[in-house]
C-alpha cells in the first residue's frame, strides 16, 4: 500500500467514527473523499423543487453545490437579492419556512460536534430551528479532536480570514488569530455548539475528504 493509500484509508476509518457519532447525536453522516463526489451526494439529498436557503461559505462556492442548485429545478432562496432591511426580513421568514438550508461549519469535533461562530446569528438560528432539514458540507480541514480545539480552531483559523474576506475592521485582521473582541465590525457574537439534534435525522452532515473552506 503507498503512502497515499495509506493516508485515504486513515481517513475512510475516521469518517466512519465520525458517522457513528453522528448517529448518536440524530444526525445523519456522509463521507465523500472528493468535493466532485460531495456535489452528488448533496443533489441526491436535495429533490427537485425543493426551497433552498443557505448561508455564506466558501465551502458551497468550492463544491459547485450553490451554482448546480441555482441551475437546476430547485426555488432557491438568493439571499445577495435581498438587500435592504425590509427585504432580508422577508427572507428570514422564507428560509425560516424552507425545505433546506445549506452550510459549512468552521469546526467539528472527532466525537460528532458542530462548531459555529456567527455576528448576526442570521446562518446559526437556521442550523438550530425552521428549516426542515439542514445540510451541512465539512471540509477534512475543519475537523478537531476535540470539542476544545474546535472551539479554538473556530476562533482563531476561521474567524480571522472571514473578517479579511468580508472588509471587517476587526483587531484580528492585524495580528491573525482572535482577540476576544468588541469592536462594531465583530462577526464573533454567537458561539453554538450543536451537541445534538431533537429531531433525527434533520441535520445531515457531508464529510469531505479535502480541505474546503475556513
Amino acid at each position: 500500500m503507498t503512502t497515499y493509500e495509506a493516508l485515504e484509508t486513515q481517513k475512510e476509518i475516521t469518517a466512519q467514527s465520525i458517522i457513528k457519532n453522528l448517529e448518536k447525536r440524530n444526525l445523519q453522516g456522509f463521507y465523500c473523499k472528493t468535493k466532485e463526489e460531495a456535489l452528488k451526494k448533496a443533489l441526491e439529498l436535495i429533490p427537485e423543487q425543493s426551497s433552498i436557503g443557505y448561508g455564506g461559505s466558501v465551502t458551497l462556492e468550492q463544491t459547485g453545490i450553490l451554482n448546480a442548485l441555482k441551475n437546476g429545478n430547485y426555488n432557491v432562496i438568493e439571499r445577495e437579492k435581498y438587500n435592504t432591511p425590509e427585504l432580508q426580513r422577508e427572507l428570514a421568514g422564507k428560509v425560516a419556512m424552507s425545505d433546506f438550508f445549506l452550510m459549512s461549519t468552521n469546526a467539528m469535533s472527532l466525537d460528532g460536534e458542530l462548531v459555529n461562530i456567527d455576528g448576526r446569528g442570521n446562518r446559526v438560528c437556521y442550523l438550530i430551528y425552521g428549516p426542515q432539514n439542514v445540510i451541512v458540507v465539512v471540509g477534512w480541514n475543519k475537523i478537531e479532536s476535540d470539542l476544545e480545539s474546535a472551539i479554538k480552531r473556530a476562533r482563531n483559523v476561521a474567524a480571522p480570514p472571514n473578517c479579511i474576506r468580508l472588509n471587517k475592521n476587526t483587531p484580528c485582521i492585524k495580528n491573525g488569530h482572535c482577540n476576544d473582541c468588541f469592536s462594531p465590525d465583530c462577526i464573533c457574537s454567537q458561539f453554538v455548539v450543536t451537541r445534538r439534534s431533537s429531531v433525527p435525522g434533520r441535520i445531515k452532515v457531508i464529510l469531505v475528504g479535502e480541505n474546503l473552506g475556513y
